[in-house]
């Protein structure tokens, strides 16, 4: 009929949208959200990937016990321990984000234990009792749901000022590895010319693109929040720090930039070039950040 027009097919559901946009809106909203979250007591966990050595986030309902949280991995009632479960296994060293009642996202690194045996199950009952959901979710599935504790490192503890570092170094160097295949893969097209398509050029560039953003905005993120901690621990590094966060919004705005030049990358004149800028600031940042902060981490300023 005229004025009709055929239904737009329904989307998939996808779990890790939904998880990205719920942590958008926690990140913005002071540890708020809205929709089935509403009034929810949530956390951010982000783990290290078992197999990726990639940061993971995630959202996961919590309750306070004394000086550590509690949180549940109860991924809906499915019959998988959820991802972030398995990472944290592999390493239980982690950061966590929560609201700190003032509006703002308060962000501390802490190790996560597995309760087991009695005390799981008196803490997992605990929390069928202020949220019934969680009696639904393990109703639902044959395996015991973990309950994990997380405990908060202190700001001046040397063995996490070491780890810090060494996951800096690690993470620059993966990143590093990411900039090079970028810039690997746009010379070859250069030099290639019309004889490799832009297409297969595009995928591949972008492959590349979601790891390294995707990895520097988790960088990024755990870093302003361990920031706080080392300026109350090390306050000549002040001025330095001032700088880095500075600089975190420029790398923002470079990641921009990059994300666009993969989405077309005939729309540059020369890929090539515009990939060796983007890299040099960034490598510029890398340099920067490791002058700064890894002789306080490791001990080794004179």
């Amino acid at each position: 009929m005229p004025g009709k027009h055929p239904a737009e097919p329904a989307q998939p559901f996808s779990p890790a949208a939904f998880n990205q946009q719920l942590m958008a809106e926690f990140r913005a909203g002071g540890g708020q959200v809205g929709g089935m979250f509403a009034g929810a007591p949530l956390v951010l966990l982000t783990t290290t990937g078992a197999r990726s050595g990639q940061p993971r986030s995630n959202p996961a309902v919590y309750a306070r016990d004394g000086d550590r949280l509690l949180v549940f991995a109860s991924n809906g009632g499915g019959d998988k321990n959820p991802d972030w479960y398995h990472n944290l296994l592999a390493d239980p060293r982690i950061t966590v984000e929560i609201a700190d009642g003032e509006g703002g996202i308060d962000r501390f690194p802490a190790t996560a234990e597995p309760l087991q045996g009695e005390e799981r199950d008196r803490q997992y009952a605990a929390q069928c009792e202020r949220d019934p959901a969680f009696t639904a979710y393990q109703q639902g599935t044959a395996r015991t749901i973990p309950v994990i504790a997380l405990h908060r490192l202190s700001a001046a503890d040397p063995a996490r000022h070491r780890a810090i570092a060494d996951h800096l170094v690690r993470v620059h160097a993966e990143l590093r590895a990411e900039l090079t295949a970028l810039r690997e893969e746009a010379a070859e097209h250069r030099a290639t010319g019309a004889d490799r398509p832009a297409l297969s050029l595009g995928h591949q560039l972008t492959r590349h693109c979601l790891t390294l953003c995707g990895a520097f905005h988790e960088h990024h993120t755990n870093e302003d929040g361990a920031f706080t901690d080392l300026e109350r621990q090390f306050p000549e590094l002040a001025p330095g720090i001032a700088r880095l966060r500075e600089e975190h919004k420029t790398v923002a705005r470079t990641l921009a930039e990059l994300e666009a030049l993969v989405a077309d990358p005939d729309a540059a004149p020369d890929l090539a070039g515009e990939l060796d800028r983007i890299a040099s600031g960034l490598e510029e940042h890398f340099a920067y950040e490791e002058e700064q902060l890894l002789p306080a981490l490791y001990g080794t300023r004179p």
